[in-house]
């Protein structure tokens, strides 16, 4: 199997992982932005579970967050669309990075370009954790 085949693979495994229902309520409401800017966008529980959480339904579009793997009570969230072709990028945890299944760019958790051909960066959130619940800044 070729690598942009197993990457392909292991990325669409993760991405179905990461649409899993949530087992764990939130105190706020899915789409609700708070007066700070902030937006939820999934739970520990869920990040726990699944690893990562991918959520399309933010204000600014898509979004996704793991746990930075230098220091695991930080998250990081960002924009999952590859600066290189728009391709879908997937977390990759035994790489510590974002891996795009289209033409192997590599970025590392806060989205800076690890290799190419992508030259820009994902664009990286301000991501927080409350209680149970994950809220992203988008704007």
């Amino acid at each position: 199997m070729k690598r942009r085949e197993f990457i392909g693979l292991v990325g669409v495994g993760s991405v179905v992982a990461s649409c899993s229902h949530k087992t764990t309520q939130s105190t706020l409401p899915a789409s609700s932005s708070r007066a700070d800017g902030f937006q939820l966008a999934g739970t520990v529980s869920e990040l726990d579970k699944n690893g990562q959480i991918s959520n399309k339904e933010l204000s600014a579009g898509a979004v996704l967050i793991v746990r930075d793997p230098d220091n695991a009570s930080q998250l990081t969230a960002v924009n999952p669309t590859c600066t290189h072709a728009g391709c879908t990028v997937a977390w990759q945890q035994d790489w510590e990075a974002f891996v795009c299944p289209c033409h192997d760019s590599q970025f590392a958790s806060d989205g800076k370009v690890l290799q190419g051909p992508a030259e820009q960066p994902l664009a990286a959130y301000a991501v927080k954790i409350e209680g149970n619940d994950i809220l992203v800044k988008t704007g």
